[in-house]
Protein backbone atom coordinates (compact mmCIF):
# COMPACT_ATOMS: atom_id res chain seq x y z
CA UNK A 1 0.00 0.00 0.00
CA UNK A 2 1.40 3.34 -0.55
CA UNK A 3 -0.47 6.91 -0.35
CA UNK A 4 1.81 9.15 -3.18
CA UNK A 5 1.09 13.30 -2.82
CA UNK A 6 3.14 14.79 -5.93
CA UNK A 7 3.73 18.36 -5.37
CA UNK A 8 0.55 19.17 -4.10
CA UNK A 9 -0.44 22.88 -3.47
CA UNK A 10 -3.27 24.27 -1.83
CA UNK A 11 -4.01 28.56 -1.99
CA UNK A 12 -6.48 30.73 -0.39
CA UNK A 13 -6.91 34.10 -2.31
CA UNK A 14 -2.91 35.31 -1.72
CA UNK A 15 -2.58 32.68 1.40
CA UNK A 16 -0.51 29.75 0.05
CA UNK A 17 -1.28 27.14 3.15
CA UNK A 18 0.46 24.65 1.53
CA UNK A 19 3.49 24.45 -0.93
CA UNK A 20 4.31 22.23 -3.60
CA UNK A 21 4.58 19.32 -0.90
CA UNK A 22 5.96 15.99 -2.46
CA UNK A 23 5.82 12.71 -0.46
CA UNK A 24 5.56 9.00 -0.46
CA UNK A 25 3.97 7.04 3.01
CA UNK A 26 3.74 3.11 2.94
CA UNK A 27 3.14 1.12 5.89
CA UNK A 28 3.20 2.78 9.33
CA UNK A 29 3.42 5.44 11.71
CA UNK A 30 4.11 9.24 9.95
CA UNK A 31 4.14 12.13 13.04
CA UNK A 32 3.37 15.10 11.59
CA UNK A 33 4.74 18.44 13.57
CA UNK A 34 4.78 22.08 13.04
CA UNK A 35 2.89 25.12 14.30
CA UNK A 36 -0.94 26.41 13.77
CA UNK A 37 -0.80 27.43 10.75
CA UNK A 38 1.76 25.68 9.17
CA UNK A 39 -0.75 23.96 6.58
CA UNK A 40 -0.91 20.68 8.42
CA UNK A 41 -4.90 20.63 8.89
CA UNK A 42 -5.20 21.77 5.00
CA UNK A 43 -2.44 19.15 4.22
CA UNK A 44 -4.97 16.16 5.84
CA UNK A 45 -7.80 17.55 4.85
CA UNK A 46 -6.75 17.32 1.12
CA UNK A 47 -5.60 13.56 1.66
CA UNK A 48 -8.73 12.60 3.08
CA UNK A 49 -10.43 14.22 -0.50
CA UNK A 50 -12.50 17.13 1.73
CA UNK A 51 -10.69 19.61 0.02
CA UNK A 52 -8.75 19.73 -3.74
CA UNK A 53 -5.73 20.57 -4.32
CA UNK A 54 -4.93 23.48 -6.27
CA UNK A 55 -1.89 21.80 -8.05
CA UNK A 56 -0.89 18.49 -7.53
CA UNK A 57 -1.78 15.04 -7.37
CA UNK A 58 -2.84 12.99 -4.28
CA UNK A 59 -3.44 9.26 -4.76
CA UNK A 60 -3.70 5.86 -2.72
CA UNK A 61 -2.36 2.56 -4.52
CA UNK A 62 -3.07 4.44 -7.77
CA UNK A 63 -6.36 5.32 -6.86
CA UNK A 64 -7.60 9.59 -7.27
CA UNK A 65 -8.73 10.55 -3.27
CA UNK A 66 -12.00 12.42 -4.81
CA UNK A 67 -13.49 8.55 -5.87
CA UNK A 68 -16.24 6.83 -3.45
CA UNK A 69 -14.37 3.40 -3.14
CA UNK A 70 -11.42 5.54 -1.22
CA UNK A 71 -13.60 6.48 1.46
CA UNK A 72 -13.77 2.96 2.59
CA UNK A 73 -9.75 2.77 3.33
CA UNK A 74 -9.73 6.09 4.95
CA UNK A 75 -10.21 6.22 8.70
CA UNK A 76 -10.29 10.33 8.96
CA UNK A 77 -10.30 11.81 12.94
CA UNK A 78 -10.36 15.64 12.74
CA UNK A 79 -9.20 18.02 15.37
CA UNK A 80 -12.96 18.39 16.12
CA UNK A 81 -15.26 15.45 14.81
CA UNK A 82 -18.67 15.45 14.70
CA UNK A 83 -20.83 13.33 17.62
CA UNK A 84 -24.25 13.34 18.11
CA UNK A 85 -24.95 13.93 22.04
CA UNK A 86 -28.28 12.21 22.63
CA UNK A 87 -26.96 8.79 21.27
CA UNK A 88 -25.18 6.26 23.54
CA UNK A 89 -21.51 5.82 22.37
CA UNK A 90 -22.18 2.24 21.65
CA UNK A 91 -25.18 3.27 19.43
CA UNK A 92 -22.80 6.42 17.19
CA UNK A 93 -20.41 3.23 16.75
CA UNK A 94 -23.17 1.68 15.39
CA UNK A 95 -24.75 4.15 13.54
CA UNK A 96 -21.08 5.38 11.77
CA UNK A 97 -20.56 1.59 11.01
CA UNK A 98 -23.79 1.79 8.74
CA UNK A 99 -22.51 4.75 7.37
CA UNK A 100 -19.29 3.07 6.29
CA UNK A 101 -21.64 0.25 4.70
CA UNK A 102 -20.72 -2.16 7.23
CA UNK A 103 -23.20 -5.39 7.48
CA UNK A 104 -24.69 -5.24 10.41
CA UNK A 105 -23.68 -8.40 12.01
CA UNK A 106 -19.90 -7.39 11.49
CA UNK A 107 -20.71 -3.97 13.24
CA UNK A 108 -21.99 -5.07 16.01
CA UNK A 109 -19.56 -7.39 16.85
CA UNK A 110 -16.60 -4.79 15.11
CA UNK A 111 -18.50 -1.88 17.74
CA UNK A 112 -17.97 -4.09 20.81
CA UNK A 113 -14.53 -4.81 20.37
CA UNK A 114 -13.64 -1.41 19.37
CA UNK A 115 -14.92 -0.16 22.44
CA UNK A 116 -13.25 -2.69 24.54
CA UNK A 117 -9.98 -1.59 22.46
CA UNK A 118 -10.29 2.72 23.83
CA UNK A 119 -11.54 1.39 27.49
CA UNK A 120 -15.05 2.71 26.66
CA UNK A 121 -16.91 -0.72 27.44
CA UNK A 122 -18.35 0.35 30.68
CA UNK A 123 -19.70 3.91 29.31
CA UNK A 124 -21.13 2.18 26.20
CA UNK A 125 -24.70 2.42 26.96
CA UNK A 126 -24.19 6.17 28.27
CA UNK A 127 -25.31 9.20 26.21
CA UNK A 128 -21.89 11.16 24.43
CA UNK A 129 -23.18 14.35 26.41
CA UNK A 130 -21.90 13.01 29.42
CA UNK A 131 -18.91 11.93 28.37
CA UNK A 132 -15.48 14.01 29.59
CA UNK A 133 -13.05 15.41 26.54
CA UNK A 134 -11.09 12.61 26.76
CA UNK A 135 -13.65 10.01 26.45
CA UNK A 136 -15.09 11.79 23.45
CA UNK A 137 -11.65 11.52 21.64
CA UNK A 138 -11.50 7.73 22.58
CA UNK A 139 -14.98 7.19 20.79
CA UNK A 140 -13.64 9.04 17.91
CA UNK A 141 -10.51 7.13 17.40
CA UNK A 142 -13.03 3.76 17.62
CA UNK A 143 -15.21 5.44 14.81
CA UNK A 144 -11.97 5.57 12.65
CA UNK A 145 -11.27 1.93 12.91
CA UNK A 146 -14.59 0.97 11.49
CA UNK A 147 -14.49 -1.13 8.22
CA UNK A 148 -11.02 -1.99 7.71
CA UNK A 149 -9.39 1.06 6.74
CA UNK A 150 -5.55 1.08 5.49
CA UNK A 151 -4.89 4.42 5.76
CA UNK A 152 -5.80 6.82 8.95
CA UNK A 153 -5.54 10.13 9.09
CA UNK A 154 -5.29 11.24 13.10
CA UNK A 155 -5.92 15.54 13.38
CA UNK A 156 -4.53 16.14 17.19
CA UNK A 157 -5.64 12.68 18.41
CA UNK A 158 -4.58 12.72 21.95
CA UNK A 159 -6.04 16.33 22.38
CA UNK A 160 -8.01 16.01 26.35
CA UNK A 161 -6.30 12.95 26.76
CA UNK A 162 -4.77 12.23 30.05
CA UNK A 163 -1.22 11.07 30.53
CA UNK A 164 -2.15 7.36 31.18
CA UNK A 165 -4.83 7.37 27.90
CA UNK A 166 -2.28 8.65 25.93
CA UNK A 167 0.03 5.94 26.78
CA UNK A 168 -2.75 3.59 25.75
CA UNK A 169 -3.61 5.79 22.25
CA UNK A 170 -0.07 5.37 21.56
CA UNK A 171 0.25 1.37 22.40
CA UNK A 172 -2.96 1.37 20.06
CA UNK A 173 -1.57 3.54 17.12
CA UNK A 174 2.14 1.45 17.52
CA UNK A 175 0.06 -1.66 16.84
CA UNK A 176 -2.15 -0.11 13.84
CA UNK A 177 1.03 1.00 12.12
CA UNK A 178 2.11 -2.06 11.39
CA UNK A 179 -1.03 -3.21 8.89
CA UNK A 180 -1.69 0.12 7.65
CA UNK A 181 -0.29 3.76 7.14
CA UNK A 182 -1.07 6.17 9.91
CA UNK A 183 -0.64 10.04 9.54
CA UNK A 184 -0.83 11.61 12.33
CA UNK A 185 -0.52 15.43 13.90
CA UNK A 186 -0.09 16.65 17.51
CA UNK A 187 1.46 19.24 19.67
CA UNK A 188 2.72 16.72 21.67
CA UNK A 189 6.04 16.26 20.55
CA UNK A 190 7.17 13.29 22.95
CA UNK A 191 4.29 11.09 21.49
CA UNK A 192 5.53 11.48 18.21
CA UNK A 193 8.97 10.41 19.03
CA UNK A 194 8.01 7.52 21.07
CA UNK A 195 5.43 5.92 17.78
CA UNK A 196 6.80 7.86 14.74
CA UNK A 197 8.57 5.62 12.39
CA UNK A 198 8.98 8.96 10.09
CA UNK A 199 9.03 12.28 11.45
CA UNK A 200 7.21 15.36 8.96
CA UNK A 201 7.90 18.69 10.27
CA UNK A 202 5.88 21.22 8.35
CA UNK A 203 6.72 24.84 8.59
CA UNK A 204 4.76 27.81 6.29
CA UNK A 205 3.14 25.39 4.06
CA UNK A 206 6.10 23.38 3.13
CA UNK A 207 7.82 20.48 4.21
CA UNK A 208 10.90 21.00 5.61
CA UNK A 209 12.08 17.85 7.23
CA UNK A 210 11.27 14.28 6.83
CA UNK A 211 13.31 10.86 8.35
CA UNK A 212 13.29 8.58 10.78
CA UNK A 213 13.94 9.26 14.09
CA UNK A 214 16.28 7.77 16.67
CA UNK A 215 17.85 7.99 20.24
CA UNK A 216 20.99 9.33 18.68
CA UNK A 217 19.86 12.53 17.30
CA UNK A 218 19.48 13.99 20.88
CA UNK A 219 15.93 15.50 21.71
CA UNK A 220 13.70 15.57 19.33
CA UNK A 221 11.64 18.42 20.70
CA UNK A 222 15.17 20.62 20.73
CA UNK A 223 15.45 19.12 17.15
CA UNK A 224 11.86 20.73 16.12
CA UNK A 225 12.39 24.04 17.72
CA UNK A 226 15.85 24.88 16.26
CA UNK A 227 13.97 24.17 13.05
CA UNK A 228 10.46 25.68 13.49
CA UNK A 229 13.01 28.72 14.59
CA UNK A 230 13.93 28.93 11.33
CA UNK A 231 17.68 26.92 11.70
CA UNK A 232 17.90 24.64 9.42
CA UNK A 233 19.58 21.47 10.97
CA UNK A 234 19.13 18.69 8.55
Amino acid sequence: MELVIDRVSKQYKNHIAVDGISLKLQRGVYGLLGENGAGKTTLMRMICGILKPTEGTISFDGMDVGREEYRAVLGYLPQDFGYYPEFSGRDFLLYMAALKGVAKPRAKRKTEELLELVSLQNAAGKKIKTYSGGMKQRLGIAQTLLGQPKLLVLDEPTAGLDPKERVRFRNLTEDLGKECIVLLSTHIVSDIEQIADTVLIMKDGRLIYQDKWDEGKGSLEDFYLRHIGGEDQS
